[in-house]
């Protein structure tokens, strides 16, 4: 596809930046709009939120800057490249923890905070993934299928060849998952539900669809860095979801909860 959308002389406008910063508008707006039906205060689930994504761009940034050690020491000039290369799960190990020392240092419910705030991450997360078609990085392997896509003016993905679309498959399951994590939070669950429910579905889509990706990873134990972190984020959304279990059967005075 094309990343270079137009240009406004001296500025040209890049399809990944675009999306990315679309995603990030959007995903504030419907925090802001749902903060109220929650009962949480706006302007500090904003606050929140923009702690959050300012932390996970740098954690997205240096997951990116890890994964690809090999070809930074062949070109160091990579290092530069700061308007590209973005990895999803750097972004998450190092938001939640700043959102939660944020909320920690501000006396803010963490849990319930999240719960708010995780659609909009699955919702931002679907238009990066535009973003990511239109420049043609994380893109799919090689493939007979006629539900293919083929670049002809990508300067990451191979060109005149066809490709599994695992962007737009990306995407597709991102919207998805922001849908389903609405669904979640509109039936009123405890706290936390709405963030365990995303870190499993998302961790075991993206554990499956890096198999039919092709673009220059990481790798570890046979596994692709981002499998490798799933299997972890799969685990945690499980024993968070089994906490709440507890914590729920405890408050009723269920004793096979112990």
């Amino acid at each position: 596809m094309y990343n270079d959308l137009f240009t406004i002389e001296p500025v040209t406008i890049h399809g990944y930046g675009l999306m990315i910063g679309l995603g990030v508008i959007a995903a504030l707006w419907m925090a802001g709009v749902r903060a109220p039906r929650k009962g949480l205060d706006g302007e500090e689930t904003w606050r929140v939120a923009m702690v959050s994504l300012a932390a996970g761009l740098v954690g997205a940034k240096l997951l990116f800057y890890l994964t690809h050690i090999g070809r930074i020491l062949d070109d160091p000039s990579l290092l530069l490249s700061l308007g590209s290369g973005l990895v999803v799960y750097g972004g998450i190990l190092a938001g939640v923890p700043a959102a939660w020392l944020y909320c920690k240092k501000r006396k803010l419910p963490f849990l319930a905070t999240f719960d708010l705030l995780i659609p909009s991450v699955a919702l931002a997360q679907g238009f990066g993934r535009i973003g990511c078609f239109l420049a043609g990085c994380c893109y799919g392997a090689e493939t007979n299928s006629w539900f293919h896509i083929v670049f002809t003016h990508s300067d990451y993905a191979p060109n005149g060849v066809p490709l599994v679309p695992t962007q737009l498959l990306s995407a597709a399951g991102d919207f998805l998952l922001a849908g389903v994590l609405l669904w979640i939070a509109g039936r009123n669950p405890r706290q936390g539900t709405v963030v365990s429910g995303y870190l499993v579905l998302y961790g075991i889509g993206r554990f499956v669809l890096e198999f039919w990706r092709s673009d220059p990873r990481g790798s570890l134990l046979g596994l692709s860095t981002s499998q490798f972190i799933s299997l972890f984020v799969v685990a945690a959304g499980v024993l968070l979801a089994i906490y709440i279990r507890r914590d729920v059967a405890i408050r009723k005075g269920d004793s096979r909860a112990l």
